[in-house]
């Protein structure tokens, strides 16, 4: 039996955009360096996060890079599984407000049953799921039993994603709408791919979603120029690589470090 969530990500984060703020969310592999560690990190970083992307290890990660790969391999030798995961962020979400968004591959999804995992998930006070290698065309079954435990199912739209399909993507979006900044795996860039603006534009016309940048958001800089365009952005891979480098207290800086550069006016408001 699920717990009462009652939560809707989609209007908390529309709020916050409103009020004008940039959103800024980190994702972290689930369990690293150690559970008591991502419990404390996912706490720290709640403080300067919207909301937290927490990766479920996966021994296929298509959509991930070398370094998210490094951490998944790193977690599931380190006997990680899809319960485990849940059990870690029901735990930190007893310390934190701040909304917690799983990313996961469907194959853990179908192998625990579609309504199985989406209530566990609700119990574990999850808010959303991004599942990348899902096609829209066969989610339909997936996103209803998520609407049943009243968890959002966020899409992605690619810089290849024909007009009509983002806009299909972005009307059945929940949550966010996810603007991957460029094509290929996760990673770290220097500079902004110039089709993250095009992708961020071509979905705004078609939601009142907050848009998110992602893929490739590694610095201030880089989180500034995206948020010019977007409602905000998603760090993954330069969080994880401080992780995997047990810089812990420079994950917390880097994420504070962005909240501070797109949220300029949240400063002066505290420093007057």
């Amino acid at each position: 039996m699920s717990i009462e969530v009652k939560f809707d990500l989609g209007a908390h984060l529309r709020q916050k955009v409103a009020g004008g703020r940039k959103l800024v969310v980190p994702y972290l592999t689930c369990g690293l360096p150690t559970p008591q560690d991502f419990i404390d990190l996912y706490v720290s970083l709640g403080e300067h996060a919207d909301a937290i992307e927490v990766g479920i290890p996966f021994s296929d990660p298509v959509m991930d890079g070398p370094v998210i790969q490094e951490a998944s391999n790193r977690a599931l030798e380190a006997g990680i599984t899809v319960d485990g995961c849940l059990g870690l962020i029901k735990q930190a979400l007893k310390r934190s407000s701040t909304p917690a968004v799983v990313m996961t591959y469907y194959n853990p999804i179908h192998s625990a049953g579609l309504e199985a995992f989406a209530a566990k998930a609700a119990t574990a006070g999850v808010s959303g799921l991004i599942v990348p290698d899902l096609p829209f065309e066969e989610c339909a079954e997936l996103d209803r039993a998520l609407v049943a435990q009243e968890l959002a199912l966020i899409q992605l739209v690619a810089p290849t994603t024909p007009g009509e399909r983002a806009s299909m993507l972005a009307a059945a979006s929940r949550g966010w709408v996810y603007a991957v900044s460029r094509m290929g795996v996760t990673g770290m860039q220097n500079a902004l791919a110039s089709a993250a603006s095009e992708v961020v534009n071509r979905i705004k016309p078609f939601t009142d979603l907050p848009v998110l940048v992602g893929v490739g958001i590694s610095s201030p800089a880089l989180a500034t120029e995206a948020c010019r365009v977007a409602d905000g952005v998603i760090v993954g891979t330069a969080v994880v690589k401080r992780v995997l480098d047990d810089d812990l207290p420079g994950v917390v800086a880097l994420i504070q470090a962005i909240s501070e550069a797109v949220n300029p006016s949240e400063l002066k408001i505290e420093n007057r």
